[in-house]
């Protein structure tokens, strides 16, 4: 089932002057903002209320309860990472190595999009989904629940069922991966609006990514794959610390996304 927590409804009339406001606060696509928020409002107050929540800085995906993502509504409660169309390529990269009935883990989850958009791509696969944050824990219940997913709460690996090692044939991760200097210099929508532990990745913002990498090999199947999103500057220093692992390890790029994966894979036993 296609997530879709924005029910489809008549929409509120936009109020004159609602687009040259957005526009003076620095939304960028103006128009398409306002026609979102009144498809979401239920009430003139209420869009009102909504439109001066993405006035006042806080991420349009936040004030509407919803991201577009690889095709999908996903649910993104206030306070939750905003997936990034980019980690599509991400999502893809993965899609194409998972086996059949793959058991599927998406760790950072944050809304566990990425997990969600890869239980809709193939073929019934078992999708877990973890993270430390409470608030990013409760929304991927609601999005992996119709897919049949199951979300854990807790430090990477550490929040997962022992059944599950050895198990996974792909672990994807969309780690933070911002170091900890550069975080000042995010927007403001993700500085203020989104948890700081799914933005500081530490000083060379790959704290996060050698943790994922180190635990990897304790819980892929033989010839599974971690796959994880960085930054085309940050490639060498991760294929580093996936080699580091024990994993084979390739980068990939896409010049249409703006993205870069790592991809690491275990020895088939």
């Amino acid at each position: 089932m296609t997530p879709d927590p924005a029910s489809p409804r008549a929409a509120v009339p936009v109020p004159a002057g609602l687009v040259g406001r957005l526009r003076a606060a620095g939304c960028v696509f103006a128009e398409d903002e306002a026609r979102l928020l009144a498809e979401t409002a239920r009430t003139s107050a209420e869009l009102d209320a909504l439109a001066a929540r993405r006035i006042a800085g806080e991420p349009l995906e936040q004030v509407l309860g919803w991201a577009e993502f690889h095709g999908l509504r996903i649910a993104v409660d206030a306070g939750v990472f905003v997936p990034r169309r980019r980690t599509e390529f991400l999502v893809e990269q993965a899609a194409a190595l998972a086996p059949p009935r793959a058991v599927v883990l998406d760790l950072c989850c944050g809304s566990g999009a990425l997990g969600t958009a890869l239980a809709a791509l193939l073929d019934g696969p078992e999708v877990h989904a973890a993270d430390l944050d409470p608030a990013a824990v409760r929304c991927a219940r609601r999005n992996l629940a119709g897919v049949g997913g199951h979300v854990h709460q807790g430090d990477l690996y550490r929040a997962l069922p022992d059944v599950l090692r050895g198990r996974v044939d792909v672990v994807v991760a969309n780690v933070p991966y911002v170091p900890t200097g550069e975080v000042g210099l995010l927007p403001s929508e993700a500085r203020d609006h989104e948890p700081l532990l799914a933005l500081d990745g530490g000083a060379d913002g790959l704290d996060v990514l050698r943790r994922v990498a180190d635990g990897a090999p304790e819980w892929l199947a033989p010839g599974g794959g971690l796959l994880v999103e960085t930054s085309e500057r940050q490639a060498p220093a991760a294929v580093a610390a996936f080699s580091a692992a024990g994993l084979t390890t390739r980068p990939v790029w896409s010049d249409e996304w703006h993205a870069t994966v790592i991809v690491g894979l275990r020895d088939a036993d």
